[in-house]
């Protein structure tokens, strides 16, 4: 392991240990770089890689402070891990939504407030007036259907679970583009799954939240199934 590596793996070190804390600015360069033996150009470039994974953040003629270290912080990039294996991977990606999205959604059952349930289906209502028009605005319904599966998820209880379907996002969101494109039957079949998760969390029934959840998913998944949507067509507005 390199120097810059072991840098970085000190500091993380250090705030596993609470020796530095969510919101506590760093020492000095030259106090830090002395404390865990190494030049300041190693530090610096040690610095610069934890900014890049969010660890760190640096603040204009402040200094540098560890951030809030909270999960949709810390997994964000695991979207652009989605975005970039465009043609390999999102029969796999589903697959992990899948799983977890379900849970998610039972999990919401019990905790989503009633404001909240209401607002789900205010989001179904406008989704279901987009496609009266003319020419349907694919963009809005995914904007749509991804306001609805977050609302969702930020109520299951567990705030890493809520980030890693956030943060997954990116892949499947193209996937439900291309589903809605090439698909005609595909946005009336994915405004009635939205309605049946939408009927299973107002019964709080949990079961049938995570069964609806699940049959949603899978069918975007069938939908790719033996296809390659995304190669050659990048311009997907995704």
């Amino acid at each position: 392991m390199g120097v810059i590596e072991t840098a970085i793996d000190t500091i993380k070190q250090m705030i596993i240990d609470g020796e530095l804390r969510p919101g506590q600015k760093l020492p000095v360069e030259k106090e830090l770089a002395e404390q865990l033996g190494v030049a300041r150009n190693t530090l610096r470039e040690a610095v610069r890689a934890l900014i890049a994974m969010r660890v760190l953040q640096t603040r204009q003629g402040d200094g540098t402070y560890v951030t809030s270290l909270s999960p949709d912080l810390l997994l964000d990039g695991m979207s652009f891990v989605a975005d970039i294996h465009l043609d390999a991977g999102a029969g796999e990606f589903l697959h992990v939504r899948r799983i977890l999205e379900a849970e998610a959604t039972a999990l919401a059952a019990t905790r989503i407030p009633d404001a909240d349930l209401a607002h789900l289906g205010d989001l179904l209502d406008e989704a279901e007036r987009l496609p009266t028009q003319t020419t349907i605005d694919h963009g809005k319904l995914v904007a749509l259907d991804q306001d609805f599966h977050s609302l969702i998820a930020s109520h299951c209880g567990n705030a890493v679970l809520a980030a890693v379907i956030q943060n997954m996002s990116g892949r499947t969101v193209r996937a439900r583009i291309w589903r809605g494109m090439s698909d005609p039957e595909a946005v009336q079949r994915t405004l009635r799954e939205h309605r049946a998760v939408h009927r299973a969390l107002l019964a709080r029934d949990a079961d049938r939240a995570r069964l609806h959840a699940a049959l949603h998913v899978l069918g975007v998944e069938e939908s790719l199934s033996g296809s390659r949507p995304f190669a050659g067509n990048r311009g997907d507005g995704a």
